[in-house]
């Protein structure tokens, strides 16, 4: 193939650094803006995030077709509509292509895991990543994108607990599920672990992890999980079903987790409404088909 050949699979564009207050967004066919993400990527800003804006030079005005909320978080954490952004710019584009280019940028586009983030971060020596790893591998558990016995999948589920709970928590989290169901897949689900991470954070002390093992390990991971979609969705039927299990027929409240708790303090606790996963245990999720927490859309250059 000649080189004049290869021009068909090469984009005509060229690069230039242009003041952001020169840049003009928020076309039709684009999403609002979401000032949410924009703070909290201005927050942990790093240059080394950042993606070319995509720009149409349009009529000789700069429209960006790709990269509205890149120009604004680097706007928001430089402090200057000044600062320059490195774009790739097209000269040849309409509105109904841009806008084309736009709606269609995402179909071929495989998006990353949680489990392929968390081995990159592993990689990296990131500290939150390389401690819930090591938490995990101590009771020989292990971490993977497959859910099988003896591995969890629910790597968004960890995190959240780990930076919301801390490491006490999640280590108290797997110690019970893990002593009470040794491992079994469905107990080591997105699921499991919020329920059990709500009642430790909501019952503390007061909740006994001998009782756990003996009365809530009485009942396998998936009588729990038919259980608990009996009662409601998400993690909160789960935590009932275990609270209910753990109770049982005492006459003595002294030793009983008052369920009223679990709705007390529910306000409090919004990390366990956030990653949820089907209830089913016929699921596609149950199955394997599904592996993970779906993760969060926090890609820099794509709007």
């Amino acid at each position: 193939m000649s080189e004049g050949e290869f021009n068909f699979y090469v984009p005509q564009v060229h690069f230039e650094l242009i003041p952001i207050s020169n840049l003009v967004s928020n076309q039709n066919y684009q999403r609002d803006l979401s000032q949410t993400h924009i703070e909290k990527a201005a927050m942990n800003f790093d240059p080394y995030q950042i993606n070319p804006v995509k720009v149409s030079l349009r009529d000789g005005v700069n429209y960006v077709f790709n990269g509205q909320h890149t120009i604004e978080i680097v706007a928001r954490a430089s402090g200057s509509r000044d600062t320059p952004v490195w774009c790739m710019i097209y000269d040849d584009l309409s509105y109904a292509h841009e806008a084309d280019i736009f709606a269609n940028q995402q179909k071929f586009i495989k998006s990353l895991t949680p489990y392929e983030v968390f081995v990159a971060n592993i990689e990296a020596g990131n500290e939150q990543q390389m401690m819930v790893k090591a938490l995990v591998e101590s009771y020989d558990i292990e971490l993977g994108g497959k859910r099988q016995n003896g591995m969890i999948c629910a790597i968004s589920t960890l995190e959240a607990i780990f930076q919301r709970c801390g490491y006490h928590v999640l280590d108290r989290v797997l110690r019970l599920i893990i002593g009470t169901w040794e491992g079994d897949m469905i107990s080591l689900s997105a699921n499991f672990l919020n329920a059990v991470a709500r009642l430790v954070e909501v019952y503390g002390d007061k909740l006994d992890d001998q009782q756990f093992k003996e009365k809530v390990g009485a009942l396998s991971a998936k009588h729990i999980s038919r259980t608990a979609k009996e009662r409601q969705a998400g993690s909160m039927g789960y935590a009932e079903a275990m609270v209910l299990q753990y109770n049982g027929r005492r006459k003595n409240s002294a030793f009983m987790l008052p369920i009223k708790w679990l709705y007390s303090k529910r306000d409090s606790s919004s990390i366990f409404d956030v990653l949820e996963e089907p209830d089913s245990d016929d699921s596609d999720d149950a199955k394997g088909l599904n592996d993970d927490d779906s993760p969060d859309d926090d890609d820099w250059g794509e709007d």
